[in-house]
């Protein structure tokens, strides 16, 4: 039994209390497209493709669906004008990092986004944090992580213990939309010795 509804896109949702917008969203059906949410891990933020229009007593926000929680009256748009104008410079962004990803294929040819609209800065990892949430609260192993800050931020396995977590297992790699983590593993191999 739902504590309220709110309203995305037009449409009445049974919501309860500790929900975000992104939750009652998925249990009813509505799109919400994520490039950084697992719903087995705390949701992250990070990549902020899954900004919608929410409306609360008059105020129109700007807001992160996997994070945002609910509230009574509720109005959400999960496509506007706006957002979708988002969606598209977030997405030509993540492209300067990763131009060849095919996971944002489709998502470029949805929202119009341009390559080559900002400069290249092909690094590859969007950041999205998938592969170090996952390894540290699905696995608990703690092998992957991010080092620096900003501009240089990248992801690193840490060689002692990804000598004796990763060799077989290798679950985080499926969840990269780029394939960076791939490329990070294959480096840090020469520095890995499979445990007996």
């Amino acid at each position: 039994m739902s504590d309220f509804t709110i309203q995305i896109d037009g449409k009445e949702c049974a919501a309860k209390k500790g929900m975000t917008i992104l939750d009652v969203a998925k249990e009813a059906g509505i799109e919400i497209p994520t490039l950084c949410y697992d719903d087995r891990m705390d949701a992250y933020g990070g990549c902020r493709f899954c900004t919608v229009e929410s409306e609360s007593r008059g105020w129109t926000s700007l807001v992160a669906a996997c994070l945002y929680p609910v509230e009574k009256d509720l109005i959400v748009r999960t496509r506007s004008e706006k957002v979708d104008k988002i969606r598209k410079v977030i997405l030509e962004l993540l492209m300067a990092h990763a131009p060849d990803a095919f996971d944002f294929e489709d998502l470029a040819k949805e929202y119009g986004a341009k390559r080559d609209h900002f400069e290249s800065d092909a690094s590859f990892c969007i950041h999205c944090g998938l592969c170090v949430r996952y390894c540290a609260e699905v696995k608990k192993a703690n092998a992957l992580v991010f080092v620096d800050k900003g501009k240089t931020r990248e992801i690193a396995f840490i060689p002692e213990i990804a000598s004796k977590e990763c060799w077989e297992c290798k679950e985080c790699m499926p969840l990269c939309p780029t394939e960076a983590l791939q490329a990070a593993f294959v480096l840090a191999r020469a520095f890995m010795v499979p445990s007996a």
